[in-house]
């Protein structure tokens, strides 16, 4: 059980973040479509980085007993391509989050007080 560890805890961690992103609809819940080619396009990004740095020897693959020996290519462990998934997915849901943020009610209002009522200046 401990070889597959490092990569379910990416795969929860993973599942987590899809939970905010519904709970929300940040990025895939709001805009689907575009939302998976970004991420795709991010992902395939970061694994042609990978394989370009493997290929010229920067990257060798650790060895742990945390992780399941999978290997898609040489020095390519099946953990890396869904750590690099999990940060671009990261990353737009913190994006989204962001936006939530700046575009809420109370931001576009003004200064309201927490019922909606204009604050006394």
């Amino acid at each position: 059980m401990t070889s597959l560890l490092y990569l379910a805890v990416l795969l929860v961690s993973s599942a987590c973040m899809a939970l905010l992103d519904r709970r929300f609809s940040l990025v895939l819940w709001r805009a689907p479509g575009r939302s998976a080619v970004v991420l795709a396009l991010g992902a395939a990004l970061f694994l042609l980085w990978d394989l370009a740095a493997i290929a010229f020897g920067h990257y060798l693959m650790g060895q742990s007993a945390l992780m399941s020996g999978i290997l898609l290519a040489p020095e390519l462990p099946l953990e890396e391509l869904v750590f690099i998934t999990f940060l671009c997915y990261l990353t737009l849901v913190l994006h989204g989050l962001i936006g939530v943020a700046m575009t809420s009610p109370r931001r576009r209002a003004g200064s309201t007080g927490p019922r909606g009522e204009e604050a006394h200046r």
